[in-house]
């Protein structure tokens, strides 16, 4: 197993580090409460979401937010296993709900990925592309909730994945457990039945 934090090529690394923080699909430091990634190759030539469960894990990284916006490739991802394309991470984790109601997502990949809440697909971006961005909202209770981001990098050239929210009455951001963290105690915590309506998906 070779995993190591996701950081920019060295030569680009140095300017951007100037100015903001080098956006990374994780590291392999546990991020309680985050997103844990699995890492996984994939054979050349995939051109959608692989079958998880016919792959052998090689890793695993973990970040609070997936915030990789459309950039070369060769900045994206060096340290996954040297890989800079043919591979996947399935990101798993939970949330908090505390303010109820309508919740937009919009989820941008270069290559394929989909957006599943409470075992829901959201968002279907799946498939070979170039950075397209597509949107989902659904009704979400309070209480604890299920978040599942597959993603897959194909050929080479560029790389994206952003996951943002817009809650109820507020604007567009990044999404970040950090923004959704439940109450203390976790044993205490409601599971509530989300609403099995998510209105469609629309693409941008």
């Amino acid at each position: 197993m070779f995993v190591r934090a996701f950081a920019c090529g060295a030569v680009l690394c140095a300017a951007a580090l100037a100015q903001e923080p080098v956006p990374r699909f994780g590291t392999t430091v546990v991020i309680p409460g985050g997103l844990r990634g699995v890492i996984y190759h994939i054979p050349h030539g995939t051109s959608r979401l692989p079958d998880f469960t016919r792959l052998k894990p090689v890793g695993s990284i973990y970040t609070s937010s997936l915030n990789v916006p459309p950039q070369g490739f060769r900045d994206g991802f060096p340290g996954v296993t040297k890989r800079f394309e043919w591979f996947a991470i399935d990101y798993t984790g939970r949330f908090w709900i505390e303010k109820p109601g309508l919740y937009t997502f919009v989820l941008t990949s270069d290559d394929g990925a989909r957006l599943y809440i409470d075992d829901q697909l959201i968002i279907d971006n799946d498939r070979q592309h170039e950075p397209e961005d597509r949107t989902g909202s659904l009704r979400l209770a309070r209480g604890v909730h299920r978040i599942r981001v597959p993603y897959y990098q194909g050929p080479r050239l560029q790389v994206a994945l952003v996951l943002e929210v817009m809650p109820p009455g507020e604007t567009r951001r990044i999404f970040s457990t950090d923004d959704f963290k439940p109450p203390p105690h976790p044993e205490d915590w409601p599971e509530e039945e989300p609403d099995r309506n998510p209105e469609t998906p629309l693409s941008h």
